[in-house]
């Protein structure tokens, strides 16, 4: 297998575009040798030959076939492409859209991911000044252990705590002088709340300068962070997007924009596909589409132009402020969890951005019921009051989320208004669609 770059290869971030690609030209067909070697799964199914350009030609795989490969010869699937005893760890998927899938990692798997991750979070502003600690399940979700080696790997000093206990959390940001925390954008809901019923400190008072957040949706949403910010008076940095099948962290965002930087390239190959026609789409400006991505460099378990069902927007291509050239993108939705409303197509991140637009009515948080399979008369949706806002305004505030929701998406909707935290607060991966049968 080839070598990949070293952790904060500054070289390789600021590729020209040509360069790049004639670098993943070069890994694409080392790869492929490989993985129609050694996988299979994947024999049989590739033609010898290979280029960027002729990759879209072969076809797709989806998590679906991968869940079939790991039924029929378990724990990692007939895609599996290297000696059991050359995987030094495993971890399983949180399966919020279906069952858990197993992933392995051999060493030079380990370090690609944990370089190509530190990239990512050197961008989002972590430097060996900060002490962060880690806030993500430790058990098996990559999130845990993976993460933290990234964070090391970017230079910071790591507190290793995890998920639950936040009482002794925010004890120990204060005692062990951390400045930065890792978690879900939720997760400081969560901590507000144990401070105000436990302790006599406000969110400010914990001293954290910088938020690196990951995991869940929600992040695009101006009013969501400047609500942060204004909060705990710390830089929020969507610093995490990833595939755990794929690569822990793909994309992160710099200090000079919102949008993510596909920061892999030299890894893994993106596409972007229409997912009507399945055709590729050009990565320009104002591109919509799902993401296609395919390993250039994975020992164990490599996929080939694996259907990720995210649903991401081009928003730039060429050079950043910051001096990278990665193409940037932001995130539209997932196809799996996209429902259908009267013909209209809805992304419950679209939900989740108008309910967080109204802060003077709303807390942000908000559940989305679905009943049976679909499609569905109306968006039937809980979403919870703005703290103080007095019960008799509670028909105010659905009134005009309702109307919201309707201008914004073209989708009726019918919103029940709960008392503030009635829907609870989590230190874990949080979901806001529940699907009833």
């Amino acid at each position: 297998m080839q070598d990949c770059a070293p952790v904060l290869d500054i070289a390789i971030e600021t590729l020209d575009p040509d360069e790049l690609a004639a670098l993943q030209e070069m890994r694409l067909r080392q790869q492929w040798g490989y993985v129609r070697e050694c996988s299979e799964f994947y024999a049989g199914r590739l033609p010898e030959h290979i280029s960027l350009d002729w990759l879209q030609d072969v076809g797709f795989t989806d998590k679906e076939e991968l869940r079939a490969s790991q039924e029929a010869a378990p724990p990692f699937g007939t895609y599996v492409a290297t000696d059991p005893d050359a995987i030094v760890r495993l971890h399983r998927t949180s399966g919020m859209s279906g069952s858990g899938m197993n992933l392995g990692y051999t060493e030079r798997d380990s370090d690609i991911t944990t370089a190509i991750g530190a990239r990512g979070m050197h961008a989002a502003g972590l430097r060996p000044y900060h002490r962060v600690v880690h806030c993500l399940n430790y058990q098996l979700w990559t999130g845990g252990v993976t993460d933290h080696l990234i964070l090391e790997a970017a230079g910071a000093t790591v507190v290793p705590f995890g998920v639950g206990h936040t009482a002794a959390l925010i004890r120990a940001i204060r005692e062990l002088g951390v400045n930065a925390i890792s978690c879900t954008p939720s997760y400081p809901a969560l901590l507000a709340k144990v401070l105000r019923e436990e302790t006599d400190l406000e969110p400010r008072d914990l001293g954290l300068e910088l938020a690196l957040f990951g995991g869940e949706a929600g992040l695009d949403n101006a009013d969501f962070r400047r609500g942060l910010e204004e909060t705990w008076g710390f830089a929020v940095r969507n610093a995490n997007f990833g595939l755990s099948e794929v690569l822990s962290i793909l994309g992160s965002q710099c200090d000079e924009t919102s949008d993510l930087h596909c920061h892999a390239g030299d890894a893994v190959y993106a596409e972007i596909i229409d997912p009507a026609t399945l055709q590729r789409l050009p990565i320009a400006e104002g591109t919509t589409g799902e993401l296609v991505c395919t390993h250039l460099a994975r020992e164990c378990q490599p996929l080939v132009r694996y259907r990720c069902r995210d649903t991401v927007t081009v928003t730039g291509t060429g050079p950043c402020a910051c001096g990278r050239t990665a193409w940037r993108f932001r995130i539209a939705g997932r196809t799996d969890d996209m429902f259908n409303v009267r013909g209209v197509n809805v992304f419950p991140t679209a939900v989740r951005a108008i309910v967080a637009g109204l802060p003077e009515l709303l807390s942000g948080h908000l559940r989305i019921d679905l009943r049976g399979p679909g499609p569905y008369d109306r968006i039937v949706l809980r979403a919870e009051a703005a703290a103080g806002l007095p019960e008799a305004r509670h028909a105010e505030a659905k009134a005009i989320l309702d109307e919201r929701l309707r201008t914004a998406i073209g989708a009726g909707a019918d919103a029940t208004i709960v008392p503030y935290e009635a829907l609870g607060r989590t230190d874990h991966k949080t979901s806001y669609v529940e699907r009833h049968p």
